[in-house]
Formats: structure tokens, C-alpha cells, sequence
């Protein structure tokens, strides 16, 4: 045998005592529990982090469906807000237009107002011109009692018809 062989047996032999202590000892036992508690702590986080991500959906979800309730509810007040302003903009326009009729009517009531009283001016400024234009004719003509008298009568009756 060479040096080479012999090299090689020697490991070989310290490799066989070197396993043969290693399985004594118990070594692969204490590996796989190691390796086993290892697997099992990462099992744990596993789950925990399978937890945690379900509780970050579910979470999500709230926050979502909150997001979706604000945006509805502010929708909803956007309308009330709109249709509350149209409401009191058409109220104002019919408040506008009853004061503008209420307005016309009035003015158009004055109007009449004026217009009868000027009728009824130029009807008594007409009478009292044709009462002085007829005693002025009648004195003229007629004696001063006789005068009084008939303009007296004149007078009743332009006074009857005119009322």
C-alpha cells in the first residue's frame, strides 16, 4: 500500500468513528428536533403572518366600505344642498314675480286713481264754467231776481245730472 491508500483509509476510518460518535451522541436526533422546531417556529409565523394579513383585509375591507359611506353620504348632502338651493331659488323667483304683479297692480290701481281724479277735476272745472258761462248769459237777459232764480234752478239741475 502506497501513502496515498493509506491517507485515504485513515479518513475513512476517522469518518466511520466520526459518525459512529455522531449517531452515540444522538446528533441526527438533535438535528431534526432542531430543524423541527425550527420548521415549527416558521410554521408559527406562517399562520401569524397568514392572521395578520387576513386581519389587513378585513380592515381594508372596513376602510373601504367606510370610504364608500362617507362618499354616498357626502353625495347625499351635495343633493339635499342643491336641491335646497333650487328650492329657494325658485321660491325667490315666485317671491320676485308676486312683487312685481303686486307692484303693477298697485301702480295701475294708482294710475286708475289719478285718472278719475282728473276726469272728476275737468267735470267740476266744466261745470263751473258752464254755471258762469249761463249766470253771465242769463244776467245779461234777465232781470237780477228773476236771474237768481232761474240760476238757482240751473245750478240744482247741472248739479242733479253730474251726480
Amino acid at each position: 500500500m502506497d501513502a496515498t491508500s493509506l491517507a485515504t483509509l485513515w479518513a475513512t476510518v476517522a469518518l466511520i468513528i466520526f459518525l459512529g460518535i455522531a449517531v452515540y451522541i444522538k446528533v441526527p436526533g438533535l438535528m431534526a428536533k432542531a430543524l423541527d422546531a425550527r420548521a415549527a417556529k416558521i410554521s408559527n409565523e406562517l399562520d401569524e403572518a397568514r392572521k395578520l394579513r387576513e386581519e389587513a383585509q378585513q380592515l381594508l375591507g372596513q376602510y373601504q366600505k367606510k370610504r364608500k359611506e362617507a362618499e354616498q353620504e357626502a353625495a347625499a348632502i351635495v343633493a339635499a344642498a342643491k336641491r335646497e338651493a333650487d328650492m329657494l331659488a325658485a321660491e325667490a323667483h315666485k317671491k320676485t314675480e308676486d312683487y312685481v304683479v303686486r307692484r303693477t297692480a298697485l301702480a295701475e290701481q294708482k294710475i286708475g286713481q289719478a285718472e278719475r281724479e282728473a276726469v272728476a277735476e275737468v267735470r267740476a272745472s266744466a261745470v263751473d264754467i258752464a254755471v258762469e258761462a249761463a249766470r253771465a248769459l242769463l244776467a245779461a237777459k234777465v232781470d237780477a231776481k228773476a236771474g237768481a232764480d232761474l240760476f238757482k234752478s240751473a245750478l240744482q239741475d247741472v248739479k242733479a245730472k253730474l251726480n
